[in-house]
């Protein structure tokens, strides 16, 4: 009787290191992902690559043109300019981390990505977003100081707090999506693996997750309501107060053009802020995926793209230190063809 229990036992041992390798082993058994994207089609692939790839170039060309008129005019070192070039290098990184792989993906037809590739992206993706909202509102911040303060402008907005608040900016996004993607990389996936989307993205990778996502999920909003919902409401009250400012101004036209302006940096951070705050942190259970996808592009393509038009080439001191580089650039071109004419 004896002999017959431990049998027993070793069988059901058995059984079970068998059954336990089986599991680790199907829940192991993804090791890529498939980044579905908008559409299916050669033709359309064709497409999308041609539209994504001028987004790209104008966005990356945009946004260095800036970085390079900031460093190279000294009447630009200004606080105001100084933010400007950290948005201008967090929308280079922002847009090189989603935009490329996609265009990959539409030229060779290969929408395969590893799974530490996706866990990679999604953390720059989300460290970079987090970063977005911080330095938004920080220069909302210093628009306000500039605007509604302006004698206690120069000693507030000095270039220590500066170095502070974008680093702060910068700082906080990295920390913040730290957590989130260590929750999601200890997920188990063990099923499909089609994500249906153009980058891997939080609750699209949670969703095909085979094991409790509902901590994954919890923290994901929580953080991504942190990360947007107070930099929003700072911003938001930021420019709401400069444009009761504003409106006090007695000349019409002065009025007219300062509106102007605040108006369209009013309109493109809530297009920014609203868009994320639908995907992650209202309920999101009854959003179409198709929707989702279009908020997504408003802060992953759209926001890049115009933020240089918006907040940099509209500006009258950029545009005159456009003009004074490019005239530079044409006389250094004319001594060039002098000199060679000479030899």
């Amino acid at each position: 009787m004896k002999d017959c229990w431990i049998r027993f036992q070793c069988s059901c041992g058995f059984r079970m290191k068998v059954m336990s390798q089986l599991e680790w082993k199907n829940k192991t058994a993804v090791t890529e992902f498939i980044l579905l994207g908008f559409g299916n089609g050669p033709e359309l692939h064709s497409l999308l690559f041609l539209m994504f790839l001028a987004i790209y170039i104008v966005t990356i060309t945009g946004n260095i043109s800036i970085i390079l008129l900031v460093m190279a005019n000294r009447h630009l070192h200004t606080p105001m300019y100084f933010f400007l070039g950290n948005l201008s290098c967090l929308e280079i990184c922002y847009s090189s981390n989603i935009l490329p792989r996609m265009l990959f993906s539409y030229l060779g037809g290969d929408r395969s990505i590893s799974v530490n590739g996706c866990f990679t992206q999604y953390y720059f993706f989300g460290c970079l977003a987090a970063a977005e909202c911080y330095l938004l509102a920080v220069m909302s911040y210093d628009r306000y100081l500039a605007v509604c303060r302006p004698l206690h402008y120069p000693i507030c907005m000095n270039g220590k707090l500066c170095l502070q608040l974008g680093a702060a900016s910068w700082i906080s996004g990295f920390l913040s999506n730290s957590i989130l993607t260590f929750l999601i990389s200890n997920l188990d996936f063990c099923g499909p693996n089609e994500i249906e989307h153009f980058f891997c993205d939080s609750f699209p990778i949670i969703k095909l997750s085979c094991s409790d996502t509902h901590v994954a999920r919890l923290v994901t909003s929580v953080v991504a309501g942190i990360c947007s919902l107070p930099p929003f409401l700072l911003t938001f009250s930021s420019y709401l107060s400069i444009i009761v400012i504003v409106m006090r101004i007695p000349s019409a036209t002065g009025r007219k053009k300062a509106f102007s302006t605040c108006s369209s940096h009013l309109i493109v951070v809530i297009l920014f802020y609203w868009s994320i705050l639908t995907v992650y942190v209202f309920p999101h259970y009854n959003t179409q995926i198709s929707l989702n996808k279009v908020f997504s592009a408003f802060y992953t393509i759209l926001t890049p793209l115009v933020n240089p038009l918006i907040y940099s080439l509209r500006n009258k001191e950029v545009k005159e230190a456009l003009q004074k580089q490019t005239s530079k650039l044409l006389n250094f071109r004319e001594l060039l063809c002098i000199l060679k004419k000479g030899k």
